[in-house]
């Protein structure tokens, strides 16, 4: 399967991919932690050794405390993950970046899942999906889109029929820790390196004003007209 988009230095992108056969792709905590551990770890030009970790210490803590990277090769300005899919939104900072970090981020992963429960073959459905955020309404519609993928796994029709409760949801994706959702509500924690908010819009000039960008959302009513 090909891809039908040019990456392009300083343009936004929203990149996804599911399991295969829309398989579970985090079955744990660990899973997820794998995976937002190499997100930071992927994200650069030399390869990393996880092996020089100490006894005892996670990956996830070694490459967020520990690891030192030479230079980026993409911007990351949100993220989520969901038990079969992930999404991400990145900047090209470098020809090939894009396409160089999903290579090292969906290999390493693979190896890690195989690896794990003694399995083999492929694990994400084709290469990984790509759309380019070519206007600014898209681009922060998509900070949106992202951080509230979570909140399908309370309300699974809300964008159909409204979310009943807006309290369940809201609780919901503050303490969903998958996502660079508590990162941009203000929650300090050290998976905030993972991102590069500079080489972003700065779209909400608070944290108070990206809490009520998403609030809007919570309360969107489908039935209206837009």
């Amino acid at each position: 399967m090909s891809r039908n988009i040019e990456f392009s230095i300083d343009e936004y992108y929203h990149i996804y991919n599911r399991g295969v056969e829309k398989r579970i792709i985090f079955e744990n905590e660990d899973d997820y932690s794998r995976f937002i551990g190499l997100l930071y770890a992927c994200n650069d030009d030399n390869s990393f050794n996880a092996r020089d970790r100490r006894k005892g210490e996670t990956f996830t803590d070694f490459v967020l405390k520990e690891l030192k990277r030479n230079k980026i090769i993409v911007s990351i300005g949100a993220y989520c993950l969901m038990p079969n899919h992930f999404h991400l939104l990145v900047k090209e900072i470098k020809d090939g970046g894009i396409s160089l970090f999903m290579q090292k981020l969906s290999t390493a992963y693979t190896m890690y899942f195989n690896k794990k429960r003694n399995r083999s073959g492929v694990l994400f459905d084709g290469v990984f999906k790509a759309q380019h955020a070519d206007s600014d309404e898209y681009l922060k519609y998509l900070f949106s889109y992202i951080h509230l993928n979570p909140v399908k796994l309370v309300e699974p029709q809300w964008k159909e029929v409204g979310i009943k409760s807006k309290k369940r949801s809201k609780d919901f994706i503050s303490s969903y820790n998958y996502s660079s959702y508590l990162d941009y509500a203000g929650q300090k924690r050290i998976v905030s390196k993972i991102l590069t908010p500079k080489d972003f819009p700065e779209y909400f000039s608070s944290k108070a004003g990206f809490n009520s960008h998403i609030q809007d959302w919570l309360s969107f009513d489908p039935s209206r007209d837009v």
